[in-house]
């Protein structure tokens, strides 16, 4: 057991010293709406993660819509990884990586299949609003079927996804 610290200066209350560091501000990232990558026409933000921000898209050269991951600095090394790890799978239920890209800033850029409909962390939010007590059990094992079957043909190609939440579940 600890034993409670009587002293007046508390460490928590006080800034260390040269304040905190960069990276507990969110880095941007160098694409806005309007704006080309290459061949691909930016439409919009579509969400933003603790790794980067997710962009609608259109690819002008196969006139198809996309979604474009751009990562923050600090992640850029880690985007090529995931784009031989994402590249190495193909599973009805893993969204299929198109290209990678790296922005004129330097920054990396996956342009991957655009999932269109909403996460599962939004219908929850809506079944608990609606007070239903939750998804309805057939649905929530069909889900959970399905994102296991996923795991599995990842986990089968040494793949941990490492961030699995319903905030990163698209339901289409």
């Amino acid at each position: 057991m600890l034993a409670r610290d009587s002293s007046e200066d508390r460490i928590l209350d006080r800034l260390p010293d040269g304040g905190f560091a960069d990276f507990t501000e969110p880095q941007p990232t160098p694409v806005s709406e309007d704006r080309h990558l290459g061949p691909y026409r930016i439409e919009g933000l579509l969400g933003e993660g603790g790794m980067g921000k997710v962009y609608r898209a259109y690819d002008t050269r196969l006139n198809r819509p996309v979604a474009i991951k751009i990562s923050s600095r600090e992640f850029s090394e880690r985007f090529e990884r995931e784009a031989r790890a994402i590249a190495a799978l193909n599973h009805p239920h893993i969204c299929t990586l198109h290209d990678l890209a790296t922005s004129p800033d330097g920054f990396g850029c996956l342009v991957m299949e655009l999932l269109e409909g909403e996460t599962l962390a939004e219908q929850l939010k809506r079944a608990a609003r609606l007070k239903k007590g939750g998804l309805p059990i057939e649905l929530a094992l069909r889900y959970g079927t399905q994102i296991a079957g996923a795991l599995v043909a990842a986990h089968a190609k040494g793949i941990v996804h490492r961030d699995l939440k319903p905030g990163n579940i698209m339901v289409t």
